[in-house]
């Protein structure tokens, strides 16, 4: 039997030189013949299409209508890219179901401020159970309302009532239900809302009737962050006072070192960030670190000087594009330390500062309220901007400032910046007092200090600050002085 099946499908192989095509193999294996064969020549990776599918089709039925045992192939339909159509009805499908849904919903509205309530004789069964559930939850509703009766005004409730009303209507059965009251005077009034913010912020009418410029209106230089701004100093002056140093580690903790040691390499590194062009910003969070380090740890004198280029390594890797290298710290100090105990006592004072590193310095503030001050100039002054940058530097390398807020020693700069500029009126004006925080009278005795540091009374032999700004670069601010006191401007 096998042996005649394979002459009849040699005799039919012979019969017809076509070659074998899907509706052709299909054919052969229902009649019992051979499976088809290899697939499709391919040609540079792309399959041969055929010359002729209508031709084939009918030849195939020419041959197969002549054998009796042979089932006709069914005709496949033509394939079309489909994709698009059915995309299409899903998508219409889905905009009319959601246009039913909100049809639907647009009418259970209007039903609701129609009727307080609404009442169905006829209850679908799948639904009653359901229906049982939130009755339940709507006792619990009414319970907690008693017994928060007196609540009712606080912001919780109202959220709370809001939640289980969203979860009702999702249950699909909120129209089969008594309809909940809302009780719309626990709803908090946005006009009350803005006007509790208004005593907070005021707005920019509210500062123009003050006599305050707003130097937030421009926003035309993404760098000045005029959106954020007042957040985020907001956030710098009460990080301030938390973040507080300590005036009196010297005399509590440190045994080696005194004020004039501290004063002297302070001074040191002033040069080494003119030196390697440093930000004035790396110079501030230095003199930070060092005073953070020395108020908790003691440390011995031939070590000062290895914590204070560690800190600047430290300073300069969080405030500088481009830090120097560990081994351009070393260099500095005449190779005094290795590059091993930089690193190491870089780790050390990272464990102990905990990596606190964003710290809210003077020169933070002053970029704020040299900003306010130059509100009311047609031109800015960069005089004014030196001068304020000068005056506020010189208090690095005195020990006694530190009992004072970073804050206030900015304003207090930025006042004496303006008088020692114009004598000719008051320095102090209604939009410095607003963006400071500080009236004149709150900086009379930083104001005296500065201006007594300024023209160095006690003979200070540090100079690296004055020698500093004496250069033509910054206008020569470290050689100008005022003619008249400031004391006179607080005897009113």
């Amino acid at each position: 039997m096998r042996r005649a099946n394979m002459q009849n499908v040699s005799s039919n192989m012979e019969g017809h030189s076509m070659r074998i095509t899907r509706s052709r193999a299909r054919t052969l294996t229902s009649s019992q013949g051979l499976p088809p064969l290899h697939p499709s020549v391919t040609q540079d990776g792309k399959q041969v299409r055929r010359a002729s599918s209508k031709r084939a089709a009918s030849d195939e039925n020419k041959s197969t209508t002549g054998a009796s045992s042979c089932v006709q192939p069914k005709k496949r339909a033509v394939l079309r890219n489909v994709t698009n159509v059915v995309c299409e009805s899903s998508y219409l499908n889905c905009m009319t179901g959601t246009k039913v849904i909100q049809d639907k919903k647009l009418a259970d509205k209007k039903i609701a401020k129609v009727m307080p309530a609404v009442v169905v004789h006829k209850k679908p069964n799948h639904l009653e159970d359901r229906k049982e559930h939130i009755t339940e939850e709507l006792n619990k509703v009414k319970i907690e309302e008693s017994e928060c009766g007196s609540h009712a005004n606080s912001k919780e409730n109202i959220f709370a009532e809001q939640s289980k009303c969203a979860t009702i209507k999702q249950s699909g059965v909120f129209g089969l239900l008594p309809l909940i009251k809302c009780n719309f005077k626990t709803v908090p009034d946005h006009n009350t809302s803005q006007r509790d913010e208004g005593k907070l912020c005021p707005k920019r009418d509210d500062l123009e009737t003050l006599g305050v410029t707003d130097i937030d209106s421009k926003h035309r230089d993404p760098q000045m962050c005029t959106l954020y701004a007042p957040d985020i100093y907001t956030n710098l002056h009460a990080k301030e006072l938390d973040q507080r140093l300590s005036a009196d580690y010297i005399e509590r903790l440190q045994r080696d070192i005194t004020e004039g040691m501290r004063g002297i390499l302070i001074d040191w590194l002033v040069e080494v960030c003119e030196e390697y062009r440093l930000a004035p910003d790396t110079l501030y969070l230095t003199v930070n670190l060092i005073d953070r380090f020395l108020s908790e740890n003691y440390i011995e004198k031939r070590k000062l000087q290895l914590l204070g280029v560690t800190c600047m390594l430290i300073a300069s890797k969080y405030e500088e594009i481009c830090a120097p290298h560990v081994e351009e710290f070393c260099f500095i100090t005449d190779n005094t330390y290795s590059k091993e105990e930089v690193v190491k006592t870089e780790s050390q004072v990272l464990n102990v500062l905990g990596f606190r590193l964003s710290v809210p310095t003077t020169k933070k503030f002053l970029r704020r309220f040299i900003q306010a001050a130059q509100a009311s100039y047609e031109v800015p002054s960069v005089e004014l901007e030196f001068m304020a940058n000068y005056l506020a530097e010189l208090t690095l390398v005195e020990y006694s400032f530190l009992k004072l807020l970073p804050s206030v020693v900015a304003a207090s700069a930025v006042f004496l910046a303006r008088w020692m500029l114009d004598q000719s009126k008051h320095p102090w004006n209604p939009t410095l007092e607003h963006y400071t925080r500080y009236k004149a009278s709150d900086l009379k005795t930083t104001v005296s200090a500065l201006q007594d540091l300024q023209l160095n009374t006690k003979g200070c032999a540090l100079n690296a600050i004055r020698e500093k700004y004496k250069q033509p670069k910054f206008k020569c601010v470290a050689t100008l002085t005022s003619p008249k006191a400031v004391e006179s401007l607080f005897q009113k």
